[in-house]
This record gives structure tokens, C-alpha cells and sequence, in this order.
């Protein structure tokens, strides 16, 4: 079987049955290792992609349920790496390891598109759910301020 589908702006077409996860083909089949595998139950947070513009876990989402969509990994996000949130995540320096990191990200894009000048609260929420080994929560949380405020064109 194959799925076509819209990946970074560009149509793609994987094979694979319906129900292999859209991490496993980004990864393994398209080769974009962005998009990291953490726990494979949707638990971690670390294969975050947007779906339509929205924070999903790859590692449960079906080949199936990808077919005509859209789907954005963090290489998308701005090819030249320099998306508000990921400049601000290197001037906060809000990763140790790293590993969790791409996800962390991703979540945290999803959350601006819909709450642009987000609260602690409102952060804390949107990122539940994606774990940080490295307990960097302090300073991913202040990178999300920086880029919200960088969007808004404020001082944060």
C-alpha cells in the first residue's frame, strides 16, 4: 500500500500498510530524523509534528489517517532554522541533551498559533505531556515567552 501526502510544502507518497505510524515513514522511508522516538505510546512528546497544523504524536498516528493531509516536522518549521521558537530556544538555551527537544518545539509552535502571548498556566498546559529528561522545563518555558514575544514584536 502507499499514502500520499503533503510533507514540508511537498507532495510525498510512502509505502507501508495503513496502520505503520507516520514516524516510522518519516524517519526510515523519507529519512528526516528531526522527529525523534521516545516512548512509541504517544506519551513523550518526542515525535511531535503538526497534522493540519496541530500538535500530534507521530509514533500513534496511522499512515491512514495522513492520506491528502498536511504534515510539518521541525526540519519544515522554517528551513533556515530560524523560527521565532528556534532562535529563542538557542538564546535561552533550553536544551541540555537535546533529545526531546524537536518535539518540545513543535508542541510549543502550535501553542503560539493558537494563544500567541501565552501565561505560565497556558504553557504549562500546551506542554504536558512532553517530557524533558534533562528537567529543562524552567528554561523551555521562558524560551516560549521569547518567541511570543519576538512575534509581537515586544521585549520579553
Amino acid at each position: 500500500m502507499s499514502t500520499t501526502f503533503k510533507l514540508n510544502g511537498r507532495d510525498v507518497t510512502v509505502a507501508g500498510p495503513d496502520d505503520s505510524p507516520l514516524l516510522w515513514a518519516i524517519r526510515d522511508e523519507i529519512g528526516l530524523t528531526g522527529t525523534k522516538f521516545g516512548c512509541g505510546i504517544g506519551g513523550c512528546g518526542a515525535c511531535t509534528v503538526h497534522l493540519n497544523g496541530d500538535a500530534v504524536r507521530s509514533c500513534v498516528t496511522p499512515l491512514s489517517a495522513i492520506a491528502g493531509q498536511s504534515v510539518v516536522t521541525i526540519e519544515g518549521l522554517d528551513p533556515k532554522g530560524v523560527h521565532p521558537l528556534q532562535t529563542a530556544w538557542v538564546e535561552a538555551q533550553a536544551p541540555q541533551c537535546g533529545y526531546c527537544q524537536s518535539g518540545q518545539i513543535m508542541q510549543a509552535a502550535a501553542l503560539l498559533k493558537s494563544t500567541p502571548n501565552p501565561t505560565d498556566e497556558q504553557i504549562n498546559e500546551a506542554m504536558n505531556g512532553n517530557l524533558c529528561r534533562c528537567m529543562s522545563y524552567v528554561r523551555i518555558r521562558k524560551a516560549i515567552k521569547l518567541a511570543a514575544a519576538k512575534t509581537a514584536g515586544v521585549k520579553a
